[in-house]
Parts: structure tokens; sequence; C-alpha cells
């Protein structure tokens, strides 16, 4: 035990004096008694916070490289290459208990029947191993489809996209027990950018069928997955899309809402809108998908994203610096509105990023950014309550006070686990110390 001096018998994470997340702090009184009931007055205890409720997330593509690599016949990583992905795995836990895993059926079952269900298991156990929930993304898209898909007669189509939603959720069910179910349905039946078979029975199903499809056979072989609706377009029409499918009595457990911002961020008005048009449907929401850059911005007048092609589009000092404000803005803004769970980063790293974007926060190289130590500032600094020595009061109670999450007591060199509960306000619990 530390031999610093101990203070009064309450612990206090820095975010308790922010007042626009004072929705997040939750109090918990902690009573010590030894094995026979007796009050530790005066005990001396050590409390620190050990994880976040809130899920910091962002994708683990990375992690999928390496675990492929592990795996029998798998592709060998250069030194430099494992060392980068290293490096980037230990950034990635410093600050983020949330990873979304990559399984587009295209890549992920490139040749009927040869499912590369190994390598994502073997990611997904990597980071629950580390205290990390993972995300499945997605079970059903109408973009990245396997080309044998293509030729088969509609009815074939969806009996084997059911089946496919039903292997992977069942199959990961215990590792991977969220999962973005359906991706992007609002445009999904009248996109033209290629030729698809999923697209081509959305158009006969119809948006709610297929969200039925993916919701339901996903349901039935993981009843206690948590399963979101997700989307990049925040117009009316996904308003509808949501109010039509709970209309129909799907069971939506969080509605997804992309931002990927290579046109330039959001800001806080433009994001505290969209919040407020989705939360009147009273579901938990979790930003999925973020990107923020540190270099030029993409030109205004591309209406898709992926139109914009590039070679290289390099990261410049002014544009981490903007980017190191936009995230910090973009964070407060997203933990001070009480129905967002989770906000997911979409790429720790330029390496590999999407479009070749300088949207990572950290360089090609591995080294961070300043949009990385500004968010982990915020998550395992000011919205973090760090090792405090605290005395027990005469009835043997400390109380603790910061973000919702897992902590520890410590008491003669012993850790007990304890929780600042989400939901349902302040708490008490008791700890049994031997002696």
């Amino acid at each position: 035990m530390s031999t610093t001096p101990a203070q009064p018998a309450r612990a206090d994470a820095p975010v308790v004096a922010d007042p626009a997340l004072r929705h997040r702090v939750r109090s918990l009184r902690v009573r010590l008694t030894d094995a026979a009931g007796r009050p530790l007055a005066g005990a001396r205890v050590r409390a620190e916070q050990r994880s976040h409720a809130f899920w910091f997330g962002n994708i683990g593509f990375d992690e999928v490289q390496r675990a492929a690599a592990a795996l029998p016949g798998g592709t060998s990583l250069t030194p430099q290459e494992d060392e980068l992905l290293a490096r980037l795995d230990e950034l990635y836990l410093d600050v983020f208990n949330q990873a979304t895993l990559p399984f587009y059926w295209g890549t992920f079952e490139p040749v009927q029947g040869e499912p590369r269900t190994a390598a994502l298991r073997a990611a997904a156990q990597h980071y629950v191993d580390r205290g990390v929930a993972v995300k499945g993304h997605p079970l059903v898209w109408h973009t990245v489809q396997p080309d044998w898909l293509k030729p088969l007669p509609d009815d074939e189509v969806l009996r084997l996209l059911r089946a496919r939603v039903q292997r992977d959720a069942g199959e990961l069910a215990g590792l991977v027990d969220v999962w973005d179910a359906i991706n992007e349905v609002v445009i999904m039946p009248v996109f033209d950018k290629d030729d698809n078979a999923v697209t081509r029975v959305a158009a006969t199903v119809g948006r709610i069928g297929m969200i039925r499809l993916a919701f339901d056979e996903a349901r039935a072989a993981n009843p206690d997955a948590m399963l979101l609706l997700n989307d990049f377009d925040m117009s009316e029409d996904y308003e509808h899309l949501v109010e039509e499918a709970l209309a129909a009595g799907v069971r939506i457990d969080a509605l997804g809402l992309q931002s990927h911002m290579h046109q330039g961020a959001w800001g806080r008005d433009k994001t505290l809108d969209v919040l407020e048009r989705f939360s009147r449907f009273g579901l938990r929401m979790h930003f999925t998908e973020t990107t923020l850059l540190s270099g030029d911005l993409m030109p205004a007048h591309y209406d898709d994203l992926n139109d914009h092609q590039v070679d290289e589009w390099p990261s410049t000092p002014e544009g981490e610096e903007r980017q190191a404000r936009e995230v910090e803005e973009h964070y407060r803004t997203l933990l001070g509105h009480p129905m967002v769970d989770a906000a997911t980063y979409w790429g720790l790293s330029d390496h590999g990023m999407w479009l070749n974007a300088p949207g990572g926060l950290v360089r090609a190289d591995g080294t961070p950014k300043p949009a990385y130590d500004t968010l982990r500032g915020l998550v395992k600094g000011e919205w973090w309550l760090g090792a405090t020595d605290v005395t027990a009061d005469a009835d043997g109670a400390v109380e603790l006070r910061g973000f919702a999450g897992r902590y520890t007591v410590e008491v003669d060199g012993v850790r007990h686990d304890v929780e600042l509960p989400a939901a349902g306000g302040d708490a008490q619990t008791e700890v049994v110390v031997g002696r």
C-alpha cells in the first residue's frame, strides 16, 4: 500500500466538476467489514478505476491481420509489420474498451463454405481476454458481397443470407454479443454503384423485410445479443425507417449513427440536432463510425465519399491540431447526451485507413497524433479515477464518485472489484475483507 497521506473517506474523479457530464457520474458507498461482519473503521484503502461502462470504441481490423498470420498457413508478418501492429495494439488498449471487427460477407467468406471464422474468433478472443467488448459489423449489408452470390436466384440468396446470419451470430456467441444486424438499409434497395444480390432481393422484399430478416435470425441464434440498426443517412428517411421498423414490431436494441466527417466536422450544433431527432424513439444511441481528418478535407461536391480516390492524402501539422480540437468537442458533445452509450472511432491509425484518408488518431508509423493524446487525456484523465488513497470512516465505509464502470478497492494488498452502475442511480455494496 502507498504511504502517501490518506484523504477523507471519499474518492472523486475529476469529471465530478463538469456539470455537463453530471448524468454520467455515480456514487458507490463501499462498506468494509471483517469476516465476522465488524466494520473496518479507519482502514487504509486504495480506490482505482479499472474500466468505463461507456463504450469508447474503435475498429480492430489490425488485430484480425495479426490473428490470421498466426494461424496455420497464414501469411507471415515481417518483423517491422509485427512490431507496428504490436505497438498499435498497445495504444489501442490504453484507451478503447470496445472493438468492432469486420464481418463483411465478401471478405469473410470469399469462397462459399469457407468462412474465415478462425481469424475473427482469435481476434475477438484477444480483445475479450483484455476486457474489451466486441461488436461484429455487419451481418447484412449490400456492399462487399461475395461474387458467388450474384448468379443465384432470389429465393436461394435469401436462404443463404438467413443461414449466414444464423451461423455467425450463433457460432460467435459469447465472444461477439453486439452486432450491427443490418447496415445502411435506407439506400439498400436502390443502391446502384454495383450489381449485387442483396440489393436485388431488398428491392423485392423491402426495407422492413430485410430488417426483420436480420434481427429475427440474429436474435434466434443469440438471444442475448445486442442488435443495432446502423446507417449513415441522418435525414428524415432514416427517421421514417426507424418508425416503420418499430411499428412492425422489430425489437431494436440501439440505433447506430454514422459520422464520417471527411468533408468537415459536424460541430456541436449539428451533432446535437442529430441526437435530439433520433432520441425521440427512446432507444439507446451508438455513434458507430466516426472519422475526423488531420489533413486537407475532401471536396464538398462529392455526394458519395467513395468517389474520392487518391494515392496520397497526407496528415499536416495544422490538420492534426484541428483534429485534436474536433475530437474533444465531438466526444464531449456525445457524452453530454444521456441517451448515448457508445462512440466508435473508425480507425486507430492511418495504416490501412478507409479511402487512404488521414483520419487515424495515430500516424501510419505508430506515433500518436495530438488527437490521440487528447482523447486519452479525457478517457484516462479527466473522466477517470486514478489510484487514490482514502481512509474508511467509523462505519468502515468509503465513497467512490466517478464515471460508471468497474473499480477496485484495495485493502491490505488485496483487490476487490466493485461496480458503479450505469443505470439506477447511486448504490452501495459491502466488501468482506479477510484478516
